[in-house]
């Protein structure tokens, strides 16, 4: 349960990446950084801010995203946006809880400030400061320790949505985070519904390959696997150089092969995880690890298919 909250925490934040369809080279210069979501009543986040989402969910180039949040701290002090990819990264990268914790103490209280000015981004990083938080309290705490924190940081997660929601029902950078927060809980809590978020996402969420690619990950964890493949493909054809959309390319096809004996789906699952081993340098070390542990057993299952 734990590893799935911190999973969906990252790729929650993916709901303020651009919406440009480019992907980045490694010597991408930002200049006149635009809204992400919006074609009317934009918001300016910042440069180096949109780049290191850029640098991550477009490409996966991690290593870039933590050269772009460096310059960021200057240029963008005050942007809840680049305090909660922050905490990801502390994460994700160094596995610092004690960082992960302050950076989102960080997004909590620059998103309150941002309330007076913007309130539909100020309520919606308050909600993300909180996710952070009840996180933190899993990891420092352990399940049975941190649930009581993490229950008690969701219910003003959810305030805040809320707030944001009465602001801008049809937001798509508000559906994109609630929809992937919604479609996390209801993939892992009993007697509960996706159905709900799946709509949010299909219907108002933005950009369109990141709402992609959060359908991919519910419809993975809901065993729909043919559904999973038809979204993370159009993820794939948007951004194709990202390696993290071909490992989670790779997880479907292993689990749909696993669970229905199909070794066709087996050899494509270990063809996407090489691609997404193709670019092991620009992934955080962990990951990479994981990604060959799980190569390896395909591998295997494979082998005893043949």
């Amino acid at each position: 349960m734990r590893k799935k909250w911190f999973s969906q925490v990252q790729y929650a934040f993916a709901a303020l990446a651009s919406t440009t369809l480019l992907t980045l080279s490694v010597g991408f210069s930002p200049t006149l950084a635009q809204d992400p979501f919006r074609a009317t009543n934009q918001r300016q986040i910042g440069d180096n801010t949109e780049a290191a989402f850029k640098a991550i969910f477009e490409q996966g180039n991690y290593q870039a995203a933590v050269n772009y949040l460096n310059q960021a701290a200057t240029t963008e002090p005050n942007e809840p946006l680049a305090f909660a990819m922050k905490a990801s990264l502390a994460y994700t990268l160094n596995n610092d809880i004690n960082a992960f914790s302050n950076y989102g103490k960080r997004t909590l209280e620059t998103g309150r400030q941002l309330i007076a000015q913007d309130p539909l981004r100020g309520n919606l990083y308050a909600a993300v400061g909180h996710f952070l938080q009840g996180a933190a309290a899993l990891a420092r705490e352990g399940t049975v320790r941190g649930t009581p924190q993490a229950l008690s940081e969701l219910r003003q997660v959810y305030a805040y949505l809320d707030k944001a929601e009465a602001i801008a029902p049809n937001d798509p950078e508000l559906n994109l985070l609630r929809g992937y927060m919604d479609l996390m809980l209801a993939v892992n809590l009993p007697f509960s519904s996706p159905q709900q978020a799946i709509d949010r996402l299909v219907r108002f969420a933005g950009p369109r390959y990141l709402a992609d690619r959060g359908l991919a990950i519910g419809y993975r964890d809901l065993d729909r696997y043919t559904e999973a493949l038809t979204y993370v493909d159009r993820a794939i054809q948007a951004t194709p150089n990202n390696p993290e959309l071909y490992y989670l390319k790779a997880q479907i096809l292993a689990e749909q092969g696993n669970k229905q004996n199909n070794p066709s789906a087996l050899k494509a699952a270990v063809e996407n995880f090489d691609r997404a081993i193709a670019k092991k340098d620009q992934l955080p070390s962990s990951l990479v690890q994981q990604i060959e542990r799980e190569r390896n057993r395909t591998v295997q299952r494979v082998s005893g298919a043949s």
